[in-house]
């Protein structure tokens, strides 16, 4: 039977984060056993693969017989992974307002779905979260009470939406990057609509954090079929700019081609851009399912830990 990836759509009655989390990995991992990642998935939370040198005490007999592969049991004090999870709050990841799903609900549910995976697996996690300034930051923890603290801290972004906060991701991230202070996996969620429109400044600041080792998936988050596609009816609209107010009548269709032309060549540029800093870039339709963020953060961590 072919496996069906949960969406937001089909959880957006779901109001508790952690369950929502919950439902996106387990069918994340049931997917799993029909990619090239099945073995990866197998005893998920509890186990790693058997490296040379491991004590063959700690191998785990019983699901070598099912499985054909050594894995080791895994114990609380095993952190071999850090995560800072890292998550733009300004105004215009509230769009589409008065929907179920914009696109910082998409990347609050992804990131909880990372934390779960994280938590599985005993690594320790971070949270960042910014607009203007880095409003939440702290550091990667492992332990359950913090995993409970950022699924809590996430929820109140998503509870409490701002009006006109402005984008200062250059600056946060340079910020952010001096206090992530050892070798970690960075998982950036934005829209990346920074409000400075110097893009050598932000991409510095993306480059800051590969500087000092540290691995970097950017997901850029953004409603294809409205802000890529300008998928509006031929009719006026007034469009108002979520960040400053500013607002401007227009007709959909007289302004559809140049808009689209525009939103290609930034795209092309940050594309260019993160292919020469060596940053993996991933772009995150919330109008999708969650394994084009699960799946490509699988790949790295497998890469990291080989």
């Amino acid at each position: 039977m072919e496996q069906k990836f949960i969406t937001l759509q089909e959880l957006h009655q779901f109001n508790n984060l952690e369950i929502i989390a919950r439902q996106v990995v387990e069918g994340f991992i049931i997917g799993l056993h029909k990619s090239p990642f099945h073995g990866f998935s197998v005893e998920f939370a509890e186990h790693r693969l058997y490296n040379s040198g491991d004590s063959l005490r700690n191998v785990d007999w019983k699901v070598y017989a099912r499985t054909d592969r050594m894995y080791v049991k895994r114990y609380e004090e095993e952190t071999n992974l850090r995560c800072q999870v890292v998550i733009d709050a300004s105004s215009s990841m509230y769009f589409p307002e008065n929907t179920p799903n914009n696109k910082l609900r998409f990347s609050c549910v992804a990131a909880a779905s990372l934390m779960n995976i994280l938590k599985k697996q005993r690594d320790a996690v971070g949270l960042s979260v910014f607009s203007e300034n880095v409003d939440y930051h702290t550091i990667a923890r492992s332990t359950s009470i913090h995993h409970n603290l950022l699924l809590s801290t996430l929820q109140q972004y998503l509870d409490a939406p701002s009006k006109h906060k402005k984008t200062n991701a250059a600056d946060c991230l340079h910020q952010i990057a001096e206090n992530v202070h050892k070798r970690s996996m960075v998982l950036i969620f934005s829209d990346m609509f920074e409000s400075n429109e110097d893009n050598d400044e932000l991409f510095a600041a993306l480059q800051h954090l590969k500087y000092n080792k540290h691995e970097v998936i950017l997901f850029h988050v953004f409603d294809k079929k409205l802000e890529a596609d300008f998928d509006f009816e031929n009719r006026p609209y007034e469009f108002i700019d979520m960040e400053t107010g500013e607002s401007v009548k227009i007709q959909a269709a007289q302004v559809k081609s140049y808009y689209r032309q525009q939103v290609h060549k930034a795209f092309k540029e940050l594309h260019l851009r993160c292919t020469q800093y060596k940053i993996d870039l991933v772009t995150a339709d919330i109008n999708q399912d969650f394994t084009q963020v699960l799946l490509p953060y699988l790949a790295k961590r497998i890469k990291m830990m080989a």
